[in-house]
């Protein structure tokens, strides 16, 4: 049986910002990120491994949260890690709910879902196998394009997701120039799956 965490009032919070998604389907959309801390599942090339001790980070209400992001323009929140499924998120969407919010969630998925979304983006970690009540929520999987091998992994979830779950394959990024000319030829040859890029790194968005 999967450990679902209680609800909590708290979370650890890594930062609070304002910005722009940069990657797959919303990509170009303003929004307010919430980096939750804490992660377990250990990708070597992650680019936020600061975010992964939550012991780092300090823990703030669900209030207090509420209150720091109603400062932005934005009524679009993406929710990010770290892994913010280690927590149970049931209070901090439903919070939001009441505000209009729509809740964006960025997971491996290798802790049970918790709480109410309006889009999922599912990304799959060899590090650490996702759990199964991720497949059919997701609204898109984007899969990181490391190796070659990353292919075959990316399709192995395919026959678990939804009919209507959006697919990118993703460069790592400091193996962009090498690996996006072997994503470009794979899309060409299986058009259900889209090119993502980290659109705010080339454009130096913070």
């Amino acid at each position: 049986m999967i450990y679902i965490p209680k609800v909590v009032d708290e979370l650890p919070v890594m930062e609070i910002f304002y910005s722009v998604q940069g990657e797959g389907f919303h990509a170009g959309k303003p929004a307010v990120f919430i980096r939750l801390g804490g992660c377990d599942v250990g990708c070597h090339w992650c680019d936020v491994k600061e975010s992964w001790n939550e012991n780092d980070h300090p823990k703030m209400s669900v209030d207090k949260i509420l209150d720091q992001v109603s400062k932005y323009a934005s009524k679009t929140i993406i929710v990010t890690g770290g892994e913010p499924l280690m927590y149970n998120l049931e209070l901090l969407t439903r919070t939001f709910k009441k505000y209009n919010y729509q809740l964006h969630l960025e997971t491996s998925g290798v802790y049970e879902l918790t709480g109410n979304w309006d889009w999922i983006t599912f990304s799959p970690k060899k590090f650490k196998k996702p759990d199964a009540s991720i497949f059919k929520e997701a609204s898109e999987i984007k899969a990181i394009i490391f190796s070659q091998s990353d292919f075959d992994f990316a399709e192995s979830f395919v026959a678990y997701l939804g009919d209507e779950c959006c697919k990118y394959l993703q460069p790592e990024w400091s193996k962009s120039e090498q690996m996006t000319p072997f994503i470009i030829d794979y899309i060409k040859a299986q058009p259900s799956w889209n090119i993502s890029l980290q659109t705010h790194k080339y454009l130096n968005i913070p």
